[in-house]
């Protein structure tokens, strides 16, 4: 068992919430205040376990068959339950702002979930696009079930595969999932970007550089480029502008649902935290 410290407050429960809601059949399960994965790492299979642990930690279980990994594993964690950042400055900023301060009143030290992998969480969203989070959560099962790997029994019960690698479904005939040509294609398409170019999700000299190199994989639009940047890279000022939740939470001070333009320069002021502000957006 490993510990893993943090700058508190630290809203725990929100960003169990968060994964739990997200959490893949077969390769994740969050349980009471625990959340469990199955991990590939350099072609070997494994499982983490998190929970909140005593005087600003988090308590992680690793299960792994090499033990040189387990830095590289800590690493990961830290960014899924983005341990790096500094809640007091980030709530302060986004107080100032009379309709943020009550959501950060609420939630103090909410946290931008992050991903174990860049590749499954750019599959992950283009499996949600233009569907409910339950119905991707279902989707991304399949998907797992059909070209995922088998992990060996006596691990956590529940935890069956590890997350297909690009290689896995470049290749793959996902049209068995039943989804929309187009979409299927642009899986595919990424599956085979990310086999030429393994570094494909890591992150760039600025925001606007990881958005437009984004933007260029098939499949993946604006909003998907914000979200990937927002979770997978880090990028603290992030921010899905089309989001549908976000324009929905700001529609009582407009009198409507705001056009994405406004939205835009409604979140000027949030700036360099913009990420954490679509998420007290997201939570309210």
């Amino acid at each position: 068992m490993r510990r893993l410290p943090y700058r508190p407050p630290y809203d725990w429960d929100a960003i169990l919430g968060f994964l739990a809601l997200r959490a893949i059949p077969g390769v994740e399960l969050v349980q009471s205040d625990t959340y469990a994965r199955s991990i590939e790492h350099d072609g070997a299979h494994g499982e983490i376990a998190v929970r909140l642990g005593a005087r600003n930690t988090l308590q992680v279980t690793i299960l792994f068959p090499r033990a040189h990994a387990v830095p590289a594993i800590l690493e990961r964690v830290a960014r899924i339950f983005d341990l790096a950042a500094d809640p007091i400055a980030i709530d302060r900023h986004l107080s100032a702002d009379p309709r943020l301060a009550p959501l950060v009143a609420a939630h103090p030290g909410l946290r931008v979930p992050g991903a174990w992998d860049g590749f499954e969480l750019a599959i992950r969203a283009i499996l949600g696009q233009q569907i409910t989070v339950v119905a991707a959560r279902k989707l991304a099962g399949r998907l797992v079930t059909l070209f995922g790997t088998s992990v060996r029994p006596g691990g956590t019960d529940g935890l069956t595969h590890v997350f297909p690698q690009p290689v896995h479904l470049a290749d793959a005939g996902l049209s068995a999932l039943g989804m929309p040509r187009p979409r299927v294609a642009a899986l595919s398409s990424l599956a085979a970007a990310a086999v030429a170019n393994p570094r494909l999700f890591e992150a760039g000299p600025s925001l606007s550089d990881a958005v437009s190199r984004l933007r260029a994989l098939p499949g993946i639009g604006e909003w998907t480029a914000q979200y990937i940047a927002m979770r997978q890279l880090r990028e603290p000022d992030a921010f899905p502008v089309a989001d549908i939740g976000l324009m929905r939470a700001l529609e009582g001070e407009y009198g409507r649902r705001p056009t994405p333009a406004e939205l835009v320069a409604r979140a000027q002021a949030w700036r360099p935290w913009r990420a954490y502000a679509a998420l007290h957006l997201w939570t309210s």
